[in-house]
């Protein structure tokens, strides 16, 4: 599944007005206010359908880092999928989505003692492991319930994932994991072995995100199964559950050209199977875990432009009521959107401008030299694709605004996912000393 960077829904109408889920964008703002994200509900199944098709027999878990809210996860139960989480958070918005905690596995490379202990009185389906000293926590947790806990080590395979450097994980110099060449990963399993309330059944390598070739997840696949038979012939047990992370990318741009989920899945089903018969180890249970490539294309944000300025023979900056409060990757990560106008067809010639916020912040870019039409003005809504990860999910007050709403489209009706902030919110956290 390969897509534009739009929701499959996005349309324009006779009088070049865009919509999405069968509304037409102005009536969205009228009713939810601008900036406004917009997330199509049948693009995020299809997706999740799409990932289940094409890892059959695999367990998919919505990384719900990209975008934890109770009715996403919600969806993403509905179609089958297990969440998995990253701090005691994301769990209790998984436990208030009515979520099975059977069907959640709990990640994060510094959880506290109160964490494990919330995971494990929640019944959530496996802890994995990120350091000694955690593993230790667990086991003392798990000893003070007389229990023991289900888990699984996070491995750092040594694999270069190609992508930007805040979201490689892979690599031995991570935060992440127990290192195979760093001889990290071994001592990992010699303790887990010798304590008393610790179940290990598997492994997890994430080696980063916006991969868009299927080599190194190809390698993490190799390497994992390559781990696993070493421990079996050094330490007699056959662990049967390999949780391969996610990372697949997605298109932001027409420019960029990821792998399909189809090509995705096949590339890992023929590594598992290879590996699996080089190193004559049984079959083991596969875990993916998709975040960014679900709900990342599913979602826009429509925003309303306030201002242009043309400086004369350097740019035209185009300044909207939003920008990165509610969405930090281009000021992050550098990452580029697409970036079109909505409200109407607009000229024909285009030219490139500057997209940006209006933070008291020269970093605050929405998009560097996107091409627009020349007769942007005022008052226009600006629709910004590929959304749907790591904008709310990673949102703040900077400058006091409030965070938008986010609604969900299908057939012509919406629901509200996240309502509109209010400044009562923002307030209410402030303690007056006066």
């Amino acid at each position: 599944m390969i897509s534009t960077p739009w929701p499959m829904s996005l349309a324009r109408d006779a009088d070049g007005q865009l919509s999405v889920g069968g509304i037409r964008i102005e009536d969205l703002l009228g009713e939810y206010g601008s900036p406004l994200l917009v997330t199509d509900e049948d693009d995020f199944r299809a997706r999740c359908r799409a990932y289940r098709h094409a890892f059959k027999g695999a367990t998919i878990a919505y990384a719900s880092k990209a975008w934890c809210t109770t009715g996403i996860l919600q969806i993403a139960d509905e179609e089958g999928l297990w969440v998995d989480v990253v701090s005691g958070g994301e769990l209790l918005t998984a436990q208030h989505a009515g979520v099975p905690m059977e069907h959640v596995v709990f990640h994060g490379n510094n959880k506290s003692v109160t964490e494990i202990e919330l995971a494990i009185d929640a019944g959530v389906a496996r802890i994995v492991v990120d350091s000694l000293e955690e593993l230790h926590r667990i086991e003392a947790v798990g000893a003070k319930r007389d229990q023991k806990v289900t888990c699984w080590l996070r491995i750092t395979p040594g694999i270069d994932a190609h992508t930007h450097e805040y979201v490689r994980t892979g690599h031995d110099d991570s935060k992440f994991g127990f290192s195979i060449a760093l001889g990290l990963a071994e001592e990992a399993i010699t303790v887990a072995l010798e304590l008393d309330h610790i179940d290990v059944v598997g492994i997890h390598a994430h080696i980063g995100s916006q991969i868009f070739g299927t080599d190194p997840l190809v390698a993490n696949v190799d390497t994992l199964i390559s781990l696993l038979a070493s421990w079996r012939d050094r330490h007699d047990i056959t662990l049967t559950e390999v949780n391969i992370g996610g990372g697949m990318g997605i298109r932001y741009t027409h420019e960029d050209h990821p792998v399909g989920v189809g090509r995705y899945g096949d590339a890992v089903n023929d590594a598992l199977a290879a590996a699996r018969g080089r190193f004559g180890y049984p079959d083991v249970a596969l875990f993916v875990e998709p975040g960014r490539a679900l709900i990342g294309p599913s979602t826009l944000t429509l925003y309303t432009v306030g201002t242009v300025k043309t400086l004369p023979g350097l740019r035209t900056w185009v300044s909207v009521d939003g920008g990165m409060s509610d969405n930090i990757r281009p000021a992050l990560y550098q990452a580029e959107h697409e970036v079109i106008v909505a409200n109407r067809q607009g000229s024909e010639t285009m030219v490139p401008m500057t997209v940006v916020g209006k933070h008291c912040e020269s970093g605050d870019l929405v998009r560097e030299r996107a091409p627009l039409p020349d007769d942007v003005r005022s008052g226009d809504i600006l629709a910004v694709a590929a959304t749907g990860a790591y904008t709310a999910s990673m949102a703040s007050n900077y400058n006091r605004l409030t965070r938008p709403a986010a609604v969900l489209v299908s057939d012509g009706e919406s629901r509200l996912l996240m309502r509109r902030e209010t400044m009562d919110d923002v307030l209410s956290r402030d303690v007056s000393l006066r």
